[in-house]
């Protein structure tokens, strides 16, 4: 009797979990996932590093689509172009999510998505290329971005010309912008030029509008090391790293003791290398190269070795850094605009506060003073034209007297008996030439 009340309760739980349990599974394994993606603060090649691990993260959970929530002021337009690259090829749906401002860089980005949300009051354009100094970018590099604007808008079916625009300040539309005007649409204006699906007041709304409601958000932030990378990468901070390097580690070998420059310099390297290498750029190779190059440089400090231990160090310490840079091109501006720092810091320091340290083994700092029985030759420019007489023979060299005083002689190069009157010729310093008087 209790086999067959076992035999029913197992048969129950089997139909109860046929008819309930299963299809609440399907339904969760049917159910949508967005990837939220955040692109924010500057657009630097840390920002590519992330976004490339969170889309393979996408594609790895079968994401069904990639939301980009842009807010950037812009940045640097590698960065971006590898950044769009990455969104062309992507096979997620990826929209992108413009939360208050997508300038510059920011732009393009939007731009290769397959659809662009905004948010009322945010605005999309002013993305003409600009250099480290804050100037206009040169017109090869405008053009050539131009072009990738223009590219990218007519991918999603834009209206190029209003790309352009966003670039070259001479273009003008009528009753959009003004000759001299970089273009800048904001989030209405976008919407009635194309360059916007919808806008809508928050990010619910926007899953809302492209059908993505019920969708479950996965939001993908950075890790501690991927903030480094995008911190170190960023093109302003790069040369500051290595200006407070180079700064740290100079002064430090000009100021007796291991002190607080030295950390700086030791530090900021650190630093820079770490970044670089969590960001894929810096790898083993670059780091033994800097940390040996600052090894031969010491060594030449200790051991001078005609400054081949300096030169291959300074080789070694440039080659390890130039090399860890995400660019080549980027890695030698930063690069130079730090040595040129670090040049005007040395002369200051040496100005104000003289050579001390490791160097001192360079400088001669021993004196011959009075006290210590060094005497300096005296100059006796008012022997000339004197009549003397030979104390000594002078072969040539010798000894004269001349109104009771002797004086070290040399002759004209011929030979002078002792006890013959001398004439002196000229002084040239301390050297008192003569010769016979006949």
């Amino acid at each position: 009797m209790r086999g067959i009340l076992d035999f029913k309760r197992v048969l129950f739980l089997s139909i109860a979990f046929i008819f309930f349990v299963l299809p609440t599974l399907g339904t969760a394994e049917n159910e949508k996932v967005v990837y939220l993606v955040p692109v924010e603060q500057s657009i630097e090649q840390g920002l590519f590093k992330f976004m490339e691990r969170a889309f393979q993260e996408a594609e790895q959970y079968e994401a069904d689509a990639i939301f980009l929530k842009i807010n950037t002021p812009g940045g640097e337009v590698q960065a971006a172009n590898e950044i769009g690259q990455l969104i062309r090829s992507e096979k997620i749906p990826v929209i992108a999510y413009v939360e208050n401002e997508a300038f510059s860089a920011g732009t393009y980005i939007a731009l290769n998505a397959d659809q662009i949300i905004m948010t009322p009051g945010s605005a999309i354009g002013s993305a003409a290329p600009i250099d480290l100094a804050g100037n206009m970018a040169e017109k090869k590099v405008q053009s050539a971005w131009t072009k990738k604007m223009v590219s990218a808008a007519e991918m999603n079916q834009r209206d190029p010309q209003i790309a352009a625009a966003m670039v070259d300040p001479k273009i003008e539309i009528e009753g959009i912008t003004m000759k001299g005007e970089i273009l800048s649409l904001d989030s209405k204006m976008a919407e009635q030029l194309g360059y916007a699906e919808a806008v809508v007041p928050s990010l619910e709304k926007a899953l809302e509008e492209t059908g993505f409601n019920d969708a479950t958000v996965i939001s993908i932030e950075s890790t501690m090391g991927e903030k480094v990378a995008r911190f170190v990468t960023n093109p302003f901070i790069m040369p500051l790293l290595l200006t407070l390097g180079l700064v740290g580690i100079a002064v430090e070998l000009f100021i007796p003791g291991f002190g607080l420059p030295g950390v700086i310099g030791i530090l900021s390297f650190a630093l820079y290398f770490f970044g670089h290498y969590i960001a894929g750029f810096a790898n083993f190779l670059h780091i033994i190269l800097f940390v040996v190059g600052i090894l031969l440089l010491f060594i030449e400090v200790v051991i001078p070795g005609f400054g081949i231990f300096g030169g291959l160090g300074i080789v070694s310490i440039l080659s390890g850094i130039v090399m860890a840079a995400y660019d080549t091109s980027s890695g030698w501006l930063s690069l130079g605009i730090a040595i040129v720092v670090t040049i005007v810091v040395m002369i200051f320091v040496v100005k104000y506060f003289g050579y001390k340290g490791v160097w001192n083994k360079f400088i001669l700092k021993d004196q011959q003073k009075n006290e210590e029985g060094y005497r300096a030759a005296k100059v006796q420019i008012d022997l000339a034209g004197k009549i003397g007489e030979a104390i000594t023979p002078l072969r040539p060299a010798g000894t004269i007297e001349i109104e009771g005083n002797l004086v070290d002689v040399v002759t004209e190069g011929g030979f002078v008996e002792k006890g013959k009157p001398v004439i002196v010729l000229r002084v040239e310093g301390s050297r008192v030439v003569v010769r016979e008087k006949r």
